[in-house]
């Protein structure tokens, strides 16, 4: 039997939100996500903290994490619900 189905794997990238390196120690990627940073995490970003009337903003850090997603798609030349369309 031929297969009909040929899934393509998508890779959806996320990055967490900024924040003190020495707090993103312990942050965690969303359900399904699976974080490939490590330690604080990368130090490319910047968060803000409002004090009074001013908004400063520190460097901080964020986790990358990413999720594997499978996309039923039909092989080529085959189509419709089953993949059995010629």
């Amino acid at each position: 039997k031929m297969k009909k189905q040929c899934d393509q794997k998508l890779l959806i990238r996320m990055k967490t939100e900024c924040v003190p390196c020495s707090l993103n120690l312990n942050t965690q990627c969303p359900a399904g996500y699976t974080k490939i940073t490590n330690g604080t995490g990368i130090p490319d970003c910047r968060y803000y903290l409002e004090i009074k009337t001013h908004t400063l903003s520190f460097p901080g850090c964020r986790h990358h994490c990413v999720k594997e997603f499978e996309q039923p798609e039909c092989c080529q030349g085959h189509w419709g619900p089953d993949c059995m369309g010629k």
